[in-house]
């Protein structure tokens, strides 16, 4: 993943990396505070280890949708994202988590239902079915291979990170992987962020994975979003301006690859940078403190790219 996003870093044409900028970003970057970004997401989730898990693997398996989400009901002063995770957290308080089997026979209109999507959209009502689409994997995997366990799924990667990886990518709407150039690119940015995930909620040997610092930054368009505008992504005028008008940008498109390749190769260089200067973090830290900012005024105030797929 990592060769095949400095390839497309290397060809890229709508989209460059500011080196000095990169330079002068890691001089000034709060090490401490980048460390602890993320490390109290799962803190409130309450329950055994099977509840935690069940809760993980279920709110990533609908944690993308980010194209659709100008359109999608939040709750007051709420992203999309958090009002996804709030609703999954109402739903395991209310009647716990869900088994393999629901999941199994999930609907889309279950899904607006759980979601608090009322009357949605023609384009609501198609993320909804994807959801439903993605629930319904989760469960039949479940079922056919660990005996409707979550947790019985977390423990086959005997503590690999890389290997819980590769096994979500068994399931399709995780296959996050784009052609640009005539090569593969993979991103899988859910697979590793669940993954990420599971070593926060999780405890003791469960969550620790001993090759966690393999992850790499998970390709989305928020964290891509917050180097672009602090300087260090460069996208090509036409790219912007379309961008700025809120169009979509086509999934697997050239444009579309390089954004979310870049994001990736930038913040392998931002550690690279880091650790020239004797000074340790891994991508996955790094990606947790952008993607925080990303919720700061000056950030949401400009519009970020839109692509309307299942991966982030």
């Amino acid at each position: 993943m990592r060769s095949a996003c400095a390839r497309v870093a290397e060809r890229a044409r709508a989209v460059g990396i500011d080196q000095a900028q990169l330079e002068r970003y890691a001089e000034k970057l709060p090490i401490e505070e980048v460390r602890r970004a993320g490390t109290d997401a799962f803190r409130g989730v309450a329950g055994s280890i099977d509840v935690r898990a069940a809760f993980v693997l279920s709110l990533n398996a609908i944690n993308f949708g980010s194209g659709y989400f100008p359109q999608l009901k939040k709750r007051a002063g709420t992203s999309g994202y958090h009002t996804l995770e709030a609703c999954l957290r109402e739903q395991f308080g209310a009647a716990g988590p869900f088994t393999a089997a629901e999941l199994r026979v999930m609907t889309g209109e279950r899904c607006a239902r759980l979601l608090e999507q009322p009357a949605p959209s023609p384009q609501i009502r198609e993320l909804m079915e994807l959801y439903a689409q993605s629930w319904r994997e989760l469960g039949s995997l479940l079922e056919r291979r660990f005996g409707g366990s979550f947790t019985a799924f977390v423990e086959a990667a005997g503590g690999s990170a890389a290997r819980l990886v590769r096994a979500l990518l068994e399931l399709p709407l995780y296959h996050d992987i784009a052609s640009y150039a005539g090569f593969s690119v993979p991103l899988l940015k859910r697979a590793q962020l669940c993954v990420s995930d599971l070593a926060l909620a999780l405890p003791d040997d469960l969550g620790r994975f001993q090759d966690l610092d393999r992850l790499t930054a998970f390709a989305d368009n928020l964290v891509a979003h917050v180097l672009r505008v602090d300087g260090i992504l460069c996208y090509e005028p036409d790219l912007l301006r379309r961008i700025e008008r809120e169009e979509p940008i086509a999934a697997g498109s050239p444009e579309e690859v390089e954004i979310r390749a870049c994001e990736v190769h930038a913040v392998e260089l931002l550690i690279a940078e880091l650790e020239r200067r004797s000074l340790r973090l891994v991508p996955h830290q790094l990606d947790a403190w952008l993607w925080s900012r990303g919720g700061r005024p000056a950030y949401k105030a400009q519009p970020r790219h839109r692509t309307r797929c299942p991966y982030y």
